[in-house]
């Protein structure tokens, strides 16, 4: 039977080997047999991680859906909304414990009300009633703004976020890290330099972040591969990302996505979505160990796919969007553990139940719905 060669040069592969993937190489892989691409991904997560694949179980809280910015992407921010009290998200968060999580993400948007003492008073009451919760909250815009309209600096904000509690900083509100992009979609957010300096920050301060990245929209091929140089270049100084995780943008029900759709540009192909997260795993092989294939922005099947391109965790459960449906709410989705194992073991790869910073949980009942998995001993399965 004949077999076509493989045309991805050696000196590619072996400096994609040795973590020393160019952007040269980057676009070359790009431009070749994508089947190649998704071979080397994988096989540098096998050598990386092995064939263990994570999930955690966890429920979003959202502070609140008002917000002052403008961003063109934002299908979620209203004039008139709500604000949550310290006592509903302590409500939350309890029936969170209740149902297994062993984290609660907490998010909002950037308002005035939700000062740097409005998030120290959330997370030392998360803290102080739950202590075994891992906080994951925040973006660096949020804290730039609060530390802001509080008179204190980023790097106090910092400080006092980590001695009230906060376990890791969310690496949203980096979009594109590119200015020209953002000055389009997010004009009102922080630039690419103060992203980068408060994530550094948070690093230096002994709070770790994920990365992410949300392609697809107006920003070029080579935008997207800067971005992920970038945060290769953060944790080369500073070890602190626990992960990336490639978000494409869905072009519904937002002004930059009625632009899109009106020119006859649709959201990404779930070929171009593999090829990120497999170019993503080649740049950032022995600096981050972690890709997430997120199960909401690819669905479940893409996802599982995603397995086999350099991918080696699902993300999260997402109890809040579940409990949101039970009450009669028509847009909530949820995975459980059960279904996380079985798409996991359906991909040829072991479970693994995790925490916010990659330690390994220990379930009571593996897989199934309602166990309360106790932290117990941990191990760190993403940073020495």
């Amino acid at each position: 039977m004949y077999t076509k060669k493989p045309t991805t040069p050696e000196d590619v592969i072996e400096r994609a080997y040795k973590g020393k993937c160019t952007k040269e190489d980057a676009l070359l892989l790009l431009e070749g047999n994508p089947f190649e691409l998704f071979e080397l991904a994988n096989n540098l997560r096998a050598s990386t991680i092995g064939d263990v694949v994570s999930y955690v179980v966890n429920r979003n809280i959202y502070i609140t859906n008002k917000c002052v910015g403008n961003c063109g992407f934002c299908a979620y921010r209203t004039e008139k909304g709500f604000i949550l009290s310290v006592e509903e998200i302590l409500e939350k968060v309890g029936e969170a414990k209740k149902a297994g999580a062993v984290e609660v993400c907490i998010q909002g948007g950037y308002i005035p009300e939700a000062d740097m003492e409005f998030y120290l008073e959330i997370i030392e009451s998360v803290k102080g009633e739950f202590p075994d919760m891992c906080i994951h909250a925040l973006s660096p815009m949020e804290v730039n703004y609060a530390a802001g309209i509080s008179g204190m600096s980023v790097e106090e904000a910092l400080s006092r976020l980590k001695k009230s509690g906060l376990d890791s900083l969310t690496g949203t509100s980096a979009e594109i890290l590119s200015d020209r992009v953002r000055k389009i979609i997010c004009p009102g957010k922080i630039n690419t330099q103060q992203w980068i300096d408060t994530v550094t920050a948070a690093h230096k301060a002994g709070i770790s972040t994920n990365s992410t990245i949300m392609y697809g929209h107006v920003e070029t091929l080579e935008e997207r591969l800067d971005h992920v140089f970038i945060i290769r270049e953060i944790q080369k100084e500073t070890g602190g990302f626990t992960e990336l995780i490639p978000m494409a943008f869905l072009p519904y029900n937002n002004p930059i996505g009625e632009k899109m759709l009106a020119s006859g540009k649709f959201s990404t192909t779930g070929l171009e979505d593999l090829q990120l997260i497999a170019i993503s795993r080649v740049i950032l092989h022995t600096y981050v160990k972690n890709i997430q294939a997120t199960w909401v922005k690819l669905g479940k099947k893409l996802a599982q796919v995603a397995l086999q391109c350099g991918a080696n965790d699902l993300g999260g459960t997402l109890m809040e969007d579940q409990i949101s449906t039970a009450s009669g709410g028509s847009n909530g989705e949820y995975v459980s553990p059960a279904e996380f194992e079985w798409m996991i073991k359906g991909a040829g790869r072991t479970p693994m139940q995790r925490d916010t910073l990659y330690r390994k949980v220990e379930r009571d009942f593996p897989g199934r719905m309602g166990s309360l998995p106790g932290l117990g001993k941990t191990k760190i399965g993403s940073r020495e």
